[in-house]
């Protein structure tokens, strides 16, 4: 898949981090331990631990892509995944003890629903051809795209020995007496991967020929972040979508114990480049001169 599509940046403010200890009641995998983050746009920014422990956050910036409402398959569900696209985005005290970061009117969390991986696949099939629009058969292609991304999606989320991977999603708070479907509620996601070097590698892909047995560095250090699919809806363009949900996947990494983020990025998208170094990311210049071909760059947060 071609690197993501970028559009103007917006500068919103962080406010107030919660940890909460508590279980994580549902089945669907997640990355580390549970914790909730709150945000009040009238409030200081600060970040606070169970133990009260608080500092002052960064301005973040915004990076998003543009979005039309995803098509419902005909008889309202996809054959043999049993889909509702009716379903009514669940409730703040149906996922409680989800880990999430509430900032403005949105919420970032992991999905939890099958509609909620279907409507991120969706967000991933319109950056994809965003640009294509004047291509026959658009509507087609997007569908099967949206298809065969929801169930990759759900293989890499499975549970696997060593690596993990969460689809956070960025959803609009529930507001009393409003009901919204999952379609209509989520406006932004992407994927953060939690994976090990191979063996003898000092960043991710450095070993480009490495041999078909090669052994994985599992010890601490050589676990690294990789953030991938940002997209955000155009409706929810200059709200601080996107660089959110990168905080969020961030914080996510680190409470893993992850010291390392990475991150791609294409070599003609200023704006995100500038996003991402604001954040902190910086050029692994090792890395890219063998990423010409792809024209991109691999960038890297030190957490």
């Amino acid at each position: 898949m071609p690197p993501m599509s970028t559009i103007p940046i917006h500068k919103p403010q962080f406010h107030t981090l919660f940890f909460n200890r508590s279980p994580n009641p549902c089945k669907s995998p997640r990355i580390g331990a549970t914790w909730v983050m709150a945000m009040d746009s009238k409030s200081s920014p600060t970040m606070k631990n169970s133990n009260d422990t608080s500092f002052n956050m960064k301005k973040k910036e915004e990076v998003s892509v543009q979005l039309s409402t995803p098509p419902i398959p005909k008889g309202g569900t996809l054959s043999s995944n049993n889909l509702q696209f009716d379903r009514l985005q669940p409730s703040d005290q149906e996922l409680a003890r989800v880990n999430r970061f509430e900032f403005g009117q949105f919420v970032a969390r992991e999905a939890v629903l099958d509609e909620e991986y279907w409507t991120a696949a969706w967000l991933r099939a319109e950056s994809h051809w965003e640009n294509r629009t004047c291509e026959r058969y658009i509507d087609s292609f997007k569908r099967k795209f949206t298809e065969q991304e929801f169930n990759a999606l759900k293989r890499r989320c499975k549970v696997q020995i060593g690596d993990s991977c969460a689809c956070i999603i960025m959803v609009r708070k529930e507001q009393q007496n409003v009901k919204r479907s999952v379609l209509k509620s989520v406006v932004g996601t992407l994927d953060l991967n939690i994976r090990y070097l191979l063996q003898g590698e000092t960043f991710p892909g450095e070993r480009v020929k490495a041999p078909l047995f090669c052994s994985i560095n599992r010890t601490l250090p050589s676990r690294y972040g990789y953030i991938a699919n940002l997209c955000v809806a155009k409706s929810a363009r200059r709200q601080g979508i996107a660089s959110n949900m990168m905080y969020f996947a961030v914080e996510a990494a680190k409470s893993n114990g992850v010291t390392q983020v990475y991150v791609h990025v294409d070599r003609n998208n200023r704006p995100a480049q500038i996003l991402y170094e604001k954040m902190g990311f910086e050029m692994v210049e090792m890395a890219n001169s063998r990423l010409l071909l792809e024209e991109t760059y691999l960038l890297r947060l030190q957490t």
